[in-house]
């Protein structure tokens, strides 16, 4: 088996949608930390799981510099980008999903 991992940072924003009083609920941003997780039991005709530049480019490119809540169909919270984040990526079977220190999501088909 084959193993990939691609970090990816992005700036953007988000509020959530939660039954109970939070600070949350008022938009804000945060430096986010994704780490996609991928793997092959073969590799391509390039040689390669799936290459670094097409997960950055579904990743980064569709939420760096956004409100999520603008692009994405769902409550933005880490767990649910981080399982966002692996129906996007072919070959992708894990994401973590970090937005601030010592707060990490993760996500894991089983």
């Amino acid at each position: 088996m084959y193993y990939i991992q691609k970090r990816i940072e992005i700036s953007a924003s988000h509020s959530l949608k939660v039954d109970y009083e939070s600070k949350c609920t008022h938009l804000h941003g945060h430096n986010w930390i994704i780490t996609i997780y991928c793997k092959a039991k073969e590799l391509d005709q390039n040689g390669m799981v799936v290459d670094f530049t097409h997960v950055k480019r579904k990743i980064k490119h569709a939420l760096d510099h956004q409100n999520l809540n603008d692009v994405l169909p769902f409550n933005p919270t880490a767990e649910n980008i981080a399982r966002w984040c692996v129906e996007q990526v072919p070959q992708c079977y894990k994401a973590t999903v970090q937005e601030s220190e010592g707060n990490i999501a993760c996500y894991e088909e089983d």
